[in-house]
């Protein structure tokens, strides 16, 4: 894979117009308001993993329209002190998985939860969460075109909205500091971090973005022919007249409108040879950011892998700066 996006020494300073709605504030307010009206229900119950230095708890939680969902959460064994906590979630088609399987924060020292992404968990790790949509219209192959014709229906709003209140879960418990909370995920997780520290700016501290996905929608889908963004583009080869209603829906949930509301401290990482995120939607949104100190990892010879096991060092090294 060649270099195809701006130049890096473009990328540092590319701050694209921002398209958010007028009534975008309005819109995520009540759409948090209404899924409130739902008690959270948060029930966290331990589970054998096979692990001695790491408990684990199934967890279920009210999300969107009060919908169970599921996930994992996990502490070092034997530490009663309420510990930092990092929300993660998890890339385009993977679920919560097996216990065993999301423990790494937990290995590090911090406290961990990892939510399913409702009707995902069929692509490459499984989930157990269904998605119960308020109604089924037309769409692509894939969740990215899943009630698109509008904002209210938009399958997005339902994950944004489930992200927030697994936030809002975890912080219930008395072994968890809510004075230090993060938020972090690879590729769609990623957007879903950039979503939920923005619409959980209260709370959130900090913000662990990995080549994100969502992000700067009207480009994204011209530029590259890599899925998923390429559901919306087979989607208006067929509803050809849709063009401005769906992108005018994609403007609510796109990072780039999200970004400035987050006051966290962010680390992102962009690879240059990234055809499934490619790296000019991600630093559009970076370069976006709000307040807090904010630093973003290139990797130039990549592709959407990104930096891996290597930005796993730089993460570790990020919480451990501000957190110990």
């Amino acid at each position: 894979m060649a270099f195809f996006d701006f130049p890096l020494e473009q990328l540092h300073t590319y701050r694209p117009e921002r398209t958010e709605p007028a009534d975008f504030d309005t819109f995520w307010a009540q759409t948090l308001d209404e899924a409130r009206q739902y008690p959270l229900d948060a029930q966290f119950t331990r589970v054998e993993s096979g692990f001695k230095l790491v408990e684990t708890y199934d967890v279920r939680f009210s999300g969107y329209g009060g919908q169970t969902i599921r996930g994992w959460y996990a502490r070092p064994a034997g530490v009663d002190a309420a510990l930092p906590c990092v929300v993660e979630y998890h890339g385009y088609g993977g679920g919560r998985g097996y216990p065993h399987s999301v423990s790494f924060w937990a290995n590090a020292g911090y406290a961990q939860l990892t939510i399913d992404t409702r009707g995902q968990g069929a692509g490459w790790r499984r989930g157990d969460t269904p998605d119960l949509a308020d109604a089924a219209s037309p769409a692509a192959p894939g969740s990215m075109t899943q009630g698109i014709f509008s904002p209210h229906s938009y399958y997005y709003r339902r994950v944004y909205t489930d992200a927030v209140r697994a936030i809002e879960a975890v912080i219930s418990r008395p072994d968890v500091d809510a004075s230090r909370i993060a938020v972090a995920g690879v590729s769609q997780g990623g957007g879903m971090s950039i979503a939920a520290a923005a619409l959980a700016s209260d709370i959130v501290k900090i913000c662990l973005s990995d080549v994100p996905f969502l992000c700067h929608f009207r480009r994204a889908v011209g530029l590259t022919d890599a899925y998923p963004y390429q559901e919306v583009v087979s989607f208006l080869k067929i509803q050809r007249e849709a063009d401005e209603q769906v992108f005018n829906t994609l403007d609510y949930f796109d990072g780039v409108n999200l970004a400035p509301r987050i006051r966290a401290d962010c680390l992102f990482s962009t690879a240059l040879m990234d055809m499934v995120c490619p790296p000019s939607t991600v630093f559009a949104a970076y370069n976006h950011l709000g307040s807090g100190s904010h630093e973003m990892k290139v990797y130039r010879w990549n592709g959407h892998e990104g930096g891996q096991e290597l930005q796993e060092v730089e993460k570790l090294r990020f919480l451990r700066e501000r957190w110990g």
